[in-house]
């Protein structure tokens, strides 16, 4: 990966995209002394689940990419690729679907009633960081479109406004992968 080669990685759940990034991680360390690879880990631990899976992921990353540093920031995505991405420096987004959940649907709150931030304005904001961002960037997300239509108002709302992000990330990104299986399947790459 070269400075400012961005990829976009999507698939299903235990597709292996987090494995993939993480590995892009791992050879970007070992790619040239005094590089710098940083997670940004958007999950928030909503419930007892989430927290024991939280943990097991943090342990199982520094097993497997033992430089690869981790900064928790579920809302002020964009903000955060501004100010940590350097030429030096991999950021690893890991996943901008638990990103859109927490602006759509943030745990505690009432989408009615709270005052949310639009998802479309912080997507151009993302679009915008990435195409400043001087340093690569891996962003992980799951491609949710494949399935059923939901039968929800809401989940139709959350699946749709995903494609959309999904789009707008994809077209940022000089590659795109897509993950069945563990299998990594080229959608583009525009070296």
């Amino acid at each position: 990966m070269t400075d400012n080669a961005h990829e976009f990685i999507l698939g299903g759940q235990k597709s292996g995209k987090s494995r993939r990034a993480e590995s892009a991680a791992g050879d970007w360390l070992a790619g040239a002394p005094g590089r710098r690879a940083v997670l940004i880990a958007t999950a928030q631990a909503w419930d007892a689940e989430m927290t024991q899976r939280i943990a097991r992921h943090r342990q199982e990353r520094a097993e497997r990419v033992p430089g690869l540093e981790t900064v928790e920031e579920p809302l002020r995505l964009p903000e955060l690729i501004g100010a940590l991405s350097r030429p030096d420096t991999l950021l690893v987004v890991d996943c901008l679907t638990l990103w859109l959940t927490n602006l759509l649907m943030p745990p505690g709150l009432d989408p009615q009633r709270a005052a949310l931030p639009d998802w479309r304005t912080e997507a151009l904001l993302l679009v915008e960081a990435l195409s400043r961002a001087p340093g690569p960037v891996v962003l992980v997300g799951n491609e949710i479109g494949l399935g059923v239509i939901p039968l929800g108002e809401e989940t139709r709302a959350f699946v749709d406004a995903l494609g959309q992000l999904n789009q707008h990330v994809a077209a940022a990104c000089r590659r795109v992968t897509l993950m069945v299986a563990g299998l990594p399947l080229t959608v583009k790459d525009n070296g």
